[in-house]
């Protein structure tokens, strides 16, 4: 192919591969860019709800569960007397029928005195006279009725709190306490885990820890606030950005709790939080990019075909192009061959009516010519072979000549005849014996007459070009066979493969070698034949021979009228 059309070709199918690509993956990113936003949005909007709804249900839960145990507490101050509560055996009593029925939630309870010493005790450690007075719980319950402490270690040097009810007798206030299980405490708390990394655990206003922290939010991870969630939340819960010591990202939300006292604060890494919403961007992401490739692929692909198969019709039109031109050539080589015979018939017409005179003449001088003999046979030869040249012209003319394609009555055999008349010269060069069996009373066909000619002289040129190497015999035969004309052109030439059979009746497909043939020879005449209503076919074997096989719709016979018989009185 020439550099500068493959350099055409190329830029076309790049062209029509940006384009395919261009407008397919565009719109592919356009819509996917905003899908993938709203959906961003969306689970983030959606995770931000769920933590906060999880954050102040937990913050209800673990309020309920200090204000019950405060009001079991103040019951006790209203339903037992000074009295029992600072006898040791009524208090032991009352501890036992608490555990019993609230479980092992109060660990201990005992009465403290103005002077802030305990003077009644029930619970497992001895603590009976344990002085109060300098502890800070102690001086900060002082002032209220009722009160949580914060959590600390005491006296028995374990994490706990203390719920405190304070009451007068004598005129002196007297303080009822009860020391509440950090464990069952630390639970409700605990009991907030979502994902690997999200924990929960309470703060006082100091920001010390009432609840044991997870080991990595200890006091080795630093929280530098980012930036509060604008998102709607439940009452006094708040959601904010936090960055970790450690590099990370954290989401933390915060609820207050003990009317604010504490502060529950719910923690987990953004990563952790937005873990499911990142491997479905990874999935919608890889699914994007494959889909990418594969528009990419097929842009080529197709690209690619649609550019070979202009290639081909480029091609095929350059061909007819070229044959066209060979065809004007066979035209006017045509209309060249008729001027020369019919040239050539003029002067041959001359020499036979002299050879003719100049027999005459002998006739009348015999006598006084001794080689009247010898010249009268001569004279008969150039008779006999002007005739002949003479015969020879006048059928090429008249196969010149008959351009008309209109359909006509044509009576096969006569038109088999002339044109092997006219093949018999190459005939005779390639060594090729012609046999014919040709049925003369055989009904005529509806046929153009020169497009007959035109297929049987190019059967029994491509037979006669087939033998050229060794020669043959090339048979021709027609007959009346099952209503139908039937031609069978046959040569014993080598015969066409068995793999080129199914394509011989193609367009521009030949077995020639380049410049001897087109490939259009048996294509036309398959397209001849079959518009006449009939068929071609060909069976040939390698070694052997070729036999093209013509079947024509044949006219009625024509009725002949019954014989009237003569009756003699």
């Amino acid at each position: 192919m020439h550099p500068e059309k493959k350099s055409s070709y190329d830029k076309l199918s790049r062209n029509l591969a940006l384009t395919v690509i261009t407008v397919s993956i565009a719109p592919l990113i356009l819509v996917g860019g905003l899908i993938f936003d709203q959906f961003r949005s969306i689970y983030k909007e959606k995770v931000y709800s769920h933590l906060a709804e999880v954050v102040d249900k937990h913050k209800e839960n673990i309020n309920t569960f200090l204000e019950e145990k405060l009001g079991e507490v103040h019951y006790l101050e209203q339903a037992f007397s000074y009295e029992e509560l600072t006898d040791d055996t009524k208090l032991d009593e009352i501890l036992r029928g608490m555990q019993q029925q609230y479980g092992r939630i109060f660990v201990d309870l005992g009465v403290i005195n103005a002077e802030g010493r305990q003077i009644a005790y029930a619970g497992p450690f001895n603590l009976q006279g344990a002085d109060y007075s300098g502890a800070d719980w102690y001086q900060n319950s002082r002032s209220h009725k009722a009160g949580i402490s914060d959590v600390f270690l005491g006296l028995r040097q374990s994490p706990h709190f203390i719920i405190t009810v304070n009451n007068f007798h004598n005129g002196e206030q007297w303080t009822l306490r009860a020391t509440i299980d950090f464990l069952a405490f630390s639970h409700l708390v605990e009991n907030i885990r979502i994902g690997e990394t999200g924990a929960a655990y309470i703060l006082n206003d100091e920001g010390v820890f009432q609840t044991r922290p997870r080991e990595n939010y200890g006091k080795g991870l630093v929280l530098t606030p980012q930036r509060v969630i604008n998102h709607p939340t439940p009452d006094n819960v708040s959601i904010t950005k936090t960055n970790g010591s450690d590099g990370e990202l954290y989401i933390s939300v915060t609820a207050p709790l003990n009317d604010g006292a504490w502060k529950l604060v719910y923690l987990q890494r953004a990563s952790d939080a937005f873990s499911a919403m990142t491997r479905t961007e990874y999935v919608t992401l890889i699914i994007f990019l494959l889909g990418g490739i594969g528009i990419v692929l097929m842009a080529l692909l197709v690209a690619r075909k649609l550019v070979v198969r202009c290639q081909i019709i480029d091609r095929e039109a350059e061909m007819m192009n070229k044959q066209m031109v060979e065809t004007g050539k066979l035209a006017a080589i045509g209309e060249l061959a008729a001027g020369i015979a019919h040239e050539i018939n003029n002067p041959v017409a001359i020499m036979i009516e002299e050879a003719g005179w100049v027999s005459d003449l002998l006739e009348d001088e015999s006598g006084e010519i001794k080689s009247a003999g010898e010249i009268e046979r001569a004279l008969l030869q150039v008779q006999t072979q002007g005739r002949r040249c003479k015969d020879i012209t006048h059928k090429l003319l008249s196969f010149a000549r008959q351009t008309d394609s209109r359909v006509t009555d044509v009576s096969l055999p006569p038109l088999i005849r002339e044109v092997v008349d006219i093949s018999m010269q190459p005939a005779r060069y390639a060594q090729v014996d012609f046999s014919l069996n040709l049925d003369d009373d055989m009904p005529q066909v509806r046929a153009s007459v020169t497009e007959l000619q035109q297929v049987f002289l190019n059967l029994i040129n491509n037979s006669i070009q087939a033998m050229d190497a060794e020669g043959g015999t090339l048979s021709v035969t027609c007959s009346e066979q099952d209503g139908q004309a039937q031609v069978v052109i046959a040569d014993t030439g080598p015969g066409i493969p068995a793999a080129n059979l199914s394509r011989i009746f193609e367009p521009f497909f030949t077995t020639k070698p380049v410049g001897k043939g087109s490939g259009l020879g048996l294509s036309i005449c398959f397209g001849i034949i079959h518009q006449m209503g009939g068929e071609i076919d060909v069976d040939s074997t390698v070694g052997v021979g070729t036999r093209f096989t013509i079947r024509l719709p044949l006219l009625p016979h024509p009725i002949q009228e019954p014989t009237k018989e003569l009756h003699h009185d």
